[in-house]
């Protein structure tokens, strides 16, 4: 079956439009049975500077935000799901700007009835979900990561089970999906779930993955049907061929800018380096003109005690290898001493 390959933007928000399919890939990942599911999409993006056609974006990270009530072991509760997707290894910086601003948002708050009647605001836990397309740095070969926050009591080691407002509003779960190490890995059904995004199923059309729908279970097929409907939608097709473009061209701004980083960093070590010889040669000249200075008061001692023993002039400047000239600078100097 020829399905659209979803580590495409336009493609992803394509499935994830689908509140049913949304639901089931996402309550997959995090575990937890998703009661209700609203979709705020949001995504941010970026012009390519000196392209022909500059009002045209570049998606170079996508966030998808939906307000979920979840249904845990303990109860039901309301969280943010927000789901990010990077194919650079530099999203990095977008993932905790996009964060911070989810933390600061006035709209993730929702009011409950205080026991003096009154009404307070609670903020939403967040539960952060990160598809990538780039490998980890040191974490290889394992497709789906959680992170998963305990409370840990720091006299007895000891984990703390009960859960507190305070804390959860300042800290969140999330869960990593490599997508370059899903290869092969097909141990559960999440992975299993999860293979709909494996490169290794590209056909000559990179656009385009290939995978046999009776390898998945029955619950999971509404994700593949609506991929394969996604390779029949025209605009899907040519918004991929876009966003080729304008990714190639995005990493090309940034091997240039890594280049004249490099650069910069290279002249400024040069710099450095002709400061650092620049202070040795001050340090070392210096040195000699203290040298020279010590050795000149030398003389100017041995010329005084040779005065005071009465030898003539010639007898001196023998002594000390000098001319009648620097005799009589020297006699001056000792006199003004």
């Amino acid at each position: 079956m020829l399905i659209a390959n979803p580590i495409y933007d336009v493609v992803f928000k394509y499935l994830m439009e689908d509140s049913k399919v949304a639901k089931l890939l996402i309550g997959s990942i995090i575990g937890y049975e998703i009661l209700e599911l609203e979709f705020r999409p949001k995504s941010f993006t970026a012009n390519v500077p000196g392209s022909e056609e500059a009002i045209r974006p570049l998606f170079t990270i996508y966030h998808l935000d939906f307000s979920a009530k979840i249904k845990t072991e303990q109860e039901e509760k309301l969280v943010i799901i927000e789901v990010q997707k990077a194919k650079l290894p530099t999203d990095i910086i977008r993932f905790r700007q996009y964060l911070g601003k989810q933390y600061s948002d006035k709209k993730n708050i929702y009011k409950v009835a205080a026991a003096d009647g009154s009404t307070k605001n609670l903020a939403l836990p967040i539960i952060s979900i990160y598809f990538l397309g780039h490998a980890l740095d040191h974490i290889h070969d394992i497709p789906v990561i959680h992170v998963n926050r305990k409370y840990i009591d720091m006299y007895s080691q000891l984990e703390i089970t009960q859960k507190d407002q305070f804390i959860e509003s300042l800290s969140h779960d999330s869960y990593v999906i490599s997508i370059q190490d899903l290869k092969t890995r097909r141990r559960n059904e999440l992975e299993i779930l999860l293979s709909v995004f494996d490169q290794s199923n590209q056909t000559s059309d990179e656009h385009i993955l290939n995978v046999r729908e009776e390898d998945f279970p029955e619950q999971f097929r509404p994700i593949i049907r609506r991929l394969q409907k996604a390779v029949e939608v025209p605009e899907i097709r040519d918004n991929m061929e876009a966003e080729d473009i304008y990714l190639e061209e995005f990493e090309n701004q940034e091997r240039r800018a890594l280049v004249a980083e490099q650069k910069t960093e290279e002249a400024l070590r040069v710099i450095e380096q002709e400061r650092q010889r620049a202070e040795q040669e001050r340090q070392r000249a210096e040195q000699e003109r203290q040298r020279a200075e010590q050795l000149y008061k030398e003389k100017l001692q041995t010329l005084q005690r040779m005065r005071k023993a009465g030898l003539s002039d010639t007898e001196i400047c023998t002594f000390l290898s000098i001319s009648a000239e620097e005799l009589e600078e020297m006699t001056n100097d000792s006199n003004d001493e």
